[in-house]
C-alpha cells in the first residue's frame, strides 16, 4: 500500500509502514556527560512501550561515567563512542547506522517518557502514513508546555521572533512561528524538536540524515525542510507526553552555546537565500544575529528567549480528544 505525496511537478511515493514487532525498536540518545538523568531516561522506557527496545548511546566524549554505567547495568543498552564531540546530528547518524527501514526513536538523554508515550507515537505514525517524523507533547519540569511543533522559520517571523521574543513573548511573530495561539492538537507542523521524535528511518536516510555541518541547533529544522521537499510530513502528537529537563549544555557553557545557536541560525537562514543577489541580505543577517549573540552574552533574559505561552494542562484535553477520535475510527 502506498500514498502519493506531491513534490512540485514531480511526485514521490511514500510507503505505508506496518509496525515491526519482530525486532526491538531502536532508541538513539546522544550523550555528553548526561549525569543521573540518563538512568531516568532508560527506566521510563519500560512503561513507555510494550515493544522491546535497544538503546544506543551515541557518546560524544562523556567524562562522568554515566553512559558506561548504563551499558553495564542494562543488557538492552549499547554504548557507541563517536570518537569525540562530533555534534548532535552526526552522533544521531552514527546511532542509526545499519538500520534501513522501520521506525526509530531519537531523544535527548534527559527526557522522561510518560506511560504509553512511545506506543502512542507509533499509533499516530500509522494514522499519518506520509509522516517522516512524529513528535510528542513536551513538558518542562516546571509544568510548562514547550512549543515543540513550529512553522519553518522565514525571514519576517524569524526576525520578529529574534528581536522581540525576549522582551515581548506574546508578540505576533513569535506566536505565528511557534503556533502558540492554537490549542495543542494532532496536526502537521513545519518542524519538530529534535529533543524527541519518532522517525521513519527510510525517509531519514532518503535525504542523507542529519546534516553534520550543524554542530547543534537547527539540524532538526534543516532535516524537516529537506524531508518536506520530498513530500513528507511532520506530525505533532500531543497525546504522547514526555518531560524534558533541557539546558544541560547551555548551563555548562552558556556563551559557547549562544554562539553555536546563532551560528546555526545564520547557516540555515543564509541557505534560504543562496543567490548572488541575496548577498546584502546575508550580510544583514550576519550583522543582526551577531548583535543579538553579543546581547545574549550580557543578558540572561535575551539568552533565554521568549517564555512559553500555553499551559501544560491543555495536554489532557488533547489526549482525551485523540482517544475519542481513535475510538470513532478517525
Amino acid at each position: 500500500m502506498t500514498a502519493r505525496a506531491p513534490l512540485g511537478r514531480a511526485a514521490t511515493f511514500v510507503a505505508v509502514q506496518q509496525p515491526t514487532t519482530d525486532r526491538p525498536l531502536r532508541v538513539v540518545a546522544v550523550t555528553y556527560s548526561p549525569g543521573p538523568a540518563l538512568e531516568g531516561f532508560i527506566r521510563s522506557l519500560d512503561t513507555a512501550t510494550t515493544r522491546p527496545v535497544e538503546v544506543v548511546l551515541a557518546d560524544n566524549g562523556s567524562t562522568d561515567g554515566a553512559p558506561e554505567a548504563a551499558a553495564a547495568c542494562h543488557p538492552n543498552v549499547r554504548l557507541l563512542r563517536t570518537g569525540g564531540n562530533v555534534g548532535y546530528g552526526a552522533a544521531v547518524n552514527a546511532g542509526l547506522a545499519g538500520l534501513a527501514d522501520g521506525y526509530a526513536l531519537v531523544a535527548n538523554p534527559d527526557v522522561q517518557f510518560e506511560a504509553g508515550a512511545v506506543d502512542e507515537l507509533l499509533a499516530v505514525a500509522q494514522r499519518w502514513p506520509r509522516a517522516a517524523t512524529v513528535g510528542p507533547g513536551i513538558l518542562t519540569p516546571e509544568g510548562e508546555l514547550y512549543p515543540s511543533a513550529r512553522d519553518l522559520p522565514r525571514l519576517s517571523t524569524g526576525a520578529g521572533h529574534a528581536a522581540f521574543g525576549w522582551v515581548w513573548p506574546s508578540n505576533p511573530w513569535t506566536a505565528r512561528y511557534r503556533r502558540e495561539r492554537e490549542s495543542p492538537r494532532e496536526r502537521p507542523a513545519g518542524w519538530l524538536s529534535g529533543s524527541c521524535f519518532l522517525v521513519d528511518v527510510a525517509a531519514f536516510w532518503s535525504v542523507g540524515g542529519f546534516d553534520p555541518g550543524y554542530f547543534m541547533y537547527f539540524e532538526d529544522v534543516d532535516l524537516a525542510e529537506r524531508l518536506g521537499r520530498r513530500g513528507y510530513l511532520h506530525v505533532y502528537a500531543p497525546s504522547a507526553v514526555v518531560v524534558h529537563e533541557g539546558g544541560h549544555s547551555t548551563r555548562r557553557e552558556p556563551h559557547r552555546m549562544a554562539r553555536v545557536h546563532h551560528t546555526s541560525a545564520l547557516r540555515y537562514l543564509s541557505g534560504q537565500y543562496p543567490r548572488r543577489r541575496h548577498a546584502p541580505l546575508r550580510l544583514a543577517l550576519r550583522a543582526g544575529l551577531g548583535a543579538r549573540m553579543l546581547l545574549s552574552y550580557a543578558s540572561g533574559r535575551v539568552a533565554a528567549g521568549a517564555r512559553f505561552q500555553r499551559p501544560a494542562a491543555e495536554l489532557r484535553t488533547a489526549r482525551l480528544a485523540t482517544r475519542r477520535r481513535a475510538r470513532q475510527g478517525r
